[in-house]
């Protein structure tokens, strides 16, 4: 039996110290974490517990130091632990190991999962009321334009001589084609 860890925060500014301090607590050794820093828990897409999961074996247990840190919906809880369980793993949420034959753990998983979910979504949602609070009083505009005015005025010079195309333009600037496009249609607007 082998315990494999799961950590995860949601930003690359965050720490996963003392997740993995944790998860080493629990009997996870540091070379059997996998770490997801940046990774929302809403997002399914995440290598470090594609890694996990595909590292533990039937008889083995996957461990995590909360149950928000594996999934931030109660479908993909659901989904995660019911897979974990058709294989034969166990998972570790903190002290408690899930049992789905158990009565009280699964309603204690599932009021898990809930809170979990609750919580993903009142982070986004007072997120979303600050943006929009600090976009009122202005202080929100968005990222900075990849080029100065005066290079922004260079750029739709050159485009409309029509001897520079979009990809020698943004080789030239060192911009994407994409934002070579972005800041013509901004340099014509401030024209207009």
């Amino acid at each position: 039996m082998v315990a494999i860890g799961y950590a995860r925060c949601s930003t690359d500014e965050q720490d996963l110290a003392i997740q993995k301090e944790q998860l080493m607590r629990l009997g996870v050794t540091a070379d059997r974490i996998y770490p997801d820093p940046g990774f929302t828990g809403k997002n399914r897409n995440r290598p470090g517990l594609d890694q996990a999961l595909a590292a533990v074996r039937e008889g083995d247990t996957l461990t995590v130091t909360k149950l928000d840190r594996l999934a931030r919906s109660v479908p993909d809880a659901r989904a995660i632990a019911d897979s974990l369980v058709a294989r034969g793993v166990k998972l570790r949420i903190g002290e408690m190991v899930y049992d789905p034959k158990d009565p009280f753990g699964k309603m204690f998983f599932n009021a898990l999962a809930m809170f979990a979910e609750f919580e993903g979504d009142m982070i986004s949602m007072r997120t979303k009321e600050g943006m929009a609070a600090a976009r009122d009083k202005g202080h929100l505009k968005g990222k900075p334009p990849k080029l100065k005015q005066e290079q922004r005025e260079g750029l739709l010079a050159m485009h409309q001589s029509g001897r520079y195309n979009v990809s020698e333009l943004g080789r030239m600037f060192d911009i994407s084609r994409p934002t070579v496009y972005r800041e013509l249609a901004r340099a014509k607007e401030l024209k207009a």
